[in-house]
């Protein structure tokens, strides 16, 4: 990579996305920490990192050129920390971070919902934590394979202390934008992120799902009941997709026809995507459903709403690993009262 770096870059949470951006960093020439779980970082012990993405691009970095451990490492001074873990570790990684690594240094939460950047300074006050937002699918294809199957630019709050990396993530292929007020972004990719447990219940990949129409009704719905929260709460959602969120929930509703016509810059999905929430009820994981439509379902109970849509979702993801079944897509409309 020519210019001068920033200095080094430590991952907190080795999982499908921070795997993919580390990896694509650390394939342009920025010296990558990777701090994970041993069941992760044994993959890449043995098989180095492979990345790919729906425009071709392959690299792959050896074993021997990776730097893996299970804590922070004593001593670290990273210039920048991607925070990468679900959101139910935040509170226990940032404080990791704020015993190991010197007062100020720059967190970004690289993770899905609105609260894991405040639920981060709030473990870890030394820290400088900004929220950051993910638009883009990473799936994990291999034995330390990760492809990214959507298209998208990451998104940060701005802050002085990340526009020297901007040409950096640019160079690496995994650019970033830098927002005055992140809160729209979050929001914006938040309605996006509805759709995950839908997919998570249908058992399908994202592209076949989204090419179904009872399970876009599902998602449309959330994305209704979510827009409604959010217009009593004052706040406007970004555009993160090809459409503004406005229109989403009526385009899904077209006939599967007619959507896959109109919705073909929306449907630039690859095969091999599909949500992580998918990935957690396959392995018996807890999903992440709290930090998506639960949120929903807080930011209306703050406003003396409900979310009875958005609660069921909670409800059924928390109930999945004691009945794991696929969910056909009448029915999952039947229990969203559709």
């Amino acid at each position: 990579m020519t210019g001068a770096l920033p200095g080094e870059v430590l991952v907190m949470g080795a999982g499908t996305i921070g795997c993919y951006i580390g990896g694509r960093l650390a394939a342009a020439g920025v010296p990558v920490t990777f701090v994970g779980r041993p069941r992760v970082l044994k993959k890449l012990a043995d098989h180095g990192l492979s990345l790919s993405d729906l425009d071709g691009a392959k690299h792959h970095i050896l074993p021997s050129a990776l730097r893996l451990c299970e804590q922070v490492p004593v001593g670290a001074k990273p210039a920048l920390v991607l925070l990468c873990v679900k959101s139910g570790a935040t509170a226990e990684a940032a404080g990791e971070l704020a015993f190991a690594l010197p007062a100020g240094t720059t967190v970004v939460s690289l993770q899905n919902g609105i609260s894991n950047s405040a639920a981060a300074s709030h473990a870890g006050p030394s820290l400088n934590v900004l929220p950051g937002m993910v638009p883009y699918n990473v799936a994990e294809i291999g034995e330390g394979a990760f492809h990214r199957g959507t298209p998208g630019r990451l998104a940060a709050k701005d802050d002085v202390a990340l526009r020297p990396w901007l040409p950096v993530f640019e160079r690496a292929g995994v650019p970033i934008d830098l927002h005055e007020d992140l809160l729209p972004v979050q929001w914006g990719k938040l309605l996006l992120n509805l759709n995950n447990p839908v997919n998570a219940l249908s058992g399908l990949p994202l592209r076949e799902e989204l090419m179904h129409r009872g399970y876009r009704q599902c998602f449309a719905a959330l994305i209704d009941e979510t827009l409604g929260v959010l217009g009593v709460s004052g706040i406007t959602p970004a555009q993160v997709a090809a459409v503004p969120a406005q229109r989403l929930s009526s385009l899904l509703r077209l006939p599967d026809w007619l959507f896959r016509i109109v919705a073909a810059r929306m449907l630039r999905i690859d095969a091999k995507a599909r949500s992580s929430m998918a990935d957690d009820l396959a392995l018996g994981r807890r999903t992440e459903i709290d930090a998506l439509s639960g949120e929903v379902v807080r930011l209306a109970q703050e406003h003396g709403l409900s979310a009875p849509r958005n609660a069921r979702m909670v409800a059924l993801l928390e109930a999945w690993p004691k009945q794991p079944e696929r969910w056909p897509a009448r029915r999952l409309q039947d229990a969203l009262g559709l």
